[in-house]
Parts: structure tokens; sequence; C-alpha cells
């Protein structure tokens, strides 16, 4: 959360704070920062994934590159986002947060009337390729973080099961799926046995030092009147190709080949199953990050921030 104006020490504007921090001595750097907030979608086939890798075009890189020329900072700049994605996943929903010094930010209006806000994103939309679209920029609230002030990320993958049925409009985001009929009730069967807070060491791929310990708010699979299937995936957190695998295991349930109790046994065995197939990346989409009120956003980031052990 930013500072409070201490006596003597120049008072921040909300969202702002002070570098390297309040009290500072004649000579010394004496410069406020403001947090911004982007709302950003992307189409990304043609990306390795949200992280900035060298040699690799990536959102993240494309997106700070952007912003390290509109904004004309004077270093890199470093975007925080709620959930990094991988290779070939989209987002309509992803948030991030970026600390720029508030003159760069106050400079983005230019000549014009606009507000730094409406201006930034006007010239973002100019900078950024056309894959890539920042959809707001505001000023984010005291004790905002992208990443642990949320409470839940929500992903929709997407399922063509009917060839006849198959948009060539949307190919890049839907799985197509003609191996077998679906069963869309057993499927629904063996998600709910999935959700609340486990262990998903079974559907993720393991990071070192990083837990696996999740709460899944929500799991299940809609049919579209156009005959689309949809599994909507809701979770505080999600581990690395998490939803992938989960679909993947609700999938070998719909087309009859394991038991709506087999994903749940996987689950509680908190080890990686060669029978869970990890599904491809182009079906997925972060469709929302939800946030708690802004009085509570801090709290929320100081819970997310520890690292949780398994129940006994």
């Amino acid at each position: 959360m930013p500072p409070t104006p201490e006596a003597g020490g120049l008072a921040c504007l909300p969202g702002e704070r002070r570098d390297p921090g309040e009290g500072a001595e004649p000579g010394e750097r004496d410069e406020r920062v403001v947090r911004l907030r982007l709302d950003v979608a992307y189409d990304g086939t043609d990306f390795a994934g949200w992280a900035a890798q060298p040699g690799q075009r990536t959102v993240q890189g494309e997106l700070e590159e952007a912003l390290v020329r509109v904004l004309r900072l004077p270093g890199p700049a470093a975007v925080t986002c709620a959930g990094r994605t991988d290779a070939g996943v989209h987002a309509r929903g992803q948030v991030c947060h970026l600390d720029v010094p508030s003159t760069s930010f106050a400079a983005a209006s230019g000549r014009s009337t606009r507000s730094p806000e409406r201006a930034l994103t006007t010239r973002l939309l100019g900078a950024l390729p056309p894959d890539v679209r920042v959809r707001d920029v505001r000023v984010a609230p005291p004790g905002f973080d992208a990443r642990f002030s949320a409470l839940w990320r929500r992903y929709a993958y997407r399922v063509c099961a009917d060839p006849a049925a198959e948009d060539p409009v949307r190919r890049h985001e839907v799985l197509q799926h003609h191996r077998r009929p679906l069963d869309l009730a057993a499927m629904n069967a063996a998600a709910g046995l999935l959700l609340g807070e486990h262990d998903f060491a079974a559907f993720c791929r393991r990071r070192e030092g990083a837990t696996t310990i999740r709460r899944l708010l929500e799991l299940g699979w809609d049919r579209e009147p156009s005959g689309m299937l949809v599994c909507r995936v809701v979770a505080d957190a999600f581990c690395h190709s998490m939803v992938r695998a989960l679909v993947g295991a609700l999938l070998r349930v719909g087309e009859g080949g394991r038991p709506a109790e087999w994903p749940a046994r996987v689950l509680s065995g908190r080890v990686r199953d060669s029978g869970v197939h990890v599904v491809p990346a182009r079906g997925l989409t972060l469709e929302e990050v939800g946030y708690p009120p802004a009085a509570e956003l801090a709290a929320r980031a100081e819970q997310a921030r520890r690292r949780r052990t398994p129940a006994p």
C-alpha cells in the first residue's frame, strides 16, 4: 500500500508512491511513481506465451516495448500480470499493473485535452501489433497488485465435436474433437468431484519451490446453441498447464474411456498420470479476473503471498 504523508514529507496522491521513500534529503532522487492498471486482450496464436523470453515473441515483451516508447521511459518497463499464459493461450480479460514516473504518465496527454488514461490507451493501440489490445488504462487504487490482489481467474476452453459445425473464423480458439461423441453429463459429473481446495500436483507441471494447492471454485461444461462445448473453469489461481490437464481428463471421461470417478482418483494420488492428456493451448482463453473492493486489495495481496500447505 502506498505510504502515508509524514511531517516534513511530500504527500502522495492516490495511486502514487515516493521513490526511494518519504523524507528524502536535498539532492537525493525524489520522484513520485504512479501504479497503472491495464486491461489487456490478445490472440496467443503467434506468441511464445506471456512471459518475456530472449529471442522469443511474447505478449509481455510487446507490451513493455510499446510502453517504453509511448511513455518515453528512461529504463525498461516491468509489467506484472494476473496470470501468465502459455504459448498459444489467448486472453480477453488479462489484467496487469505497471509503476511509472508520474511525470511520464502526465505527459501522455501531450497537447490534447484527453486524460492521461484515455490518451495512453489510444497511443498504445497505435503502438501495439494487432494481436494485442489494451482495452483500458486507469490509475490503480492503493494496494492493488494485478497478481496477488486477485480473488479468482476465469478461463474457458472451447471444443467443437461436430465437423459440420466448425467455424473456420474461430479455428485458432477452438479444439476440433471428432474422435468419439462426448457425454456432457458424464463430464459434468466428473468435474463436480474436483471442486474445492486440493493439491493439484497430478494435473500440474511442478515448479521448484512453488505450491500446487489451489481452490477450484467452478468447473463445468455447457453446450452452446451452435453445438460448441465450453468448459468453464474458475479458481483462486492456477498451476502450470492445470486447466488443459483438467480438460484433457474430462474429455477422456466424455469419450467413455474412463469412469466419472477417475479424475478424482488421479487428483488424490498427487502424481502425474500418463492417462491424463494435456489438450492443445489454442482452445484456452483467459476470460476474466476478479478482485475485491478497493479497501481490501492490500489485505488480499498479503494473504495470497502466504505459501499454502496441504490440510492434515
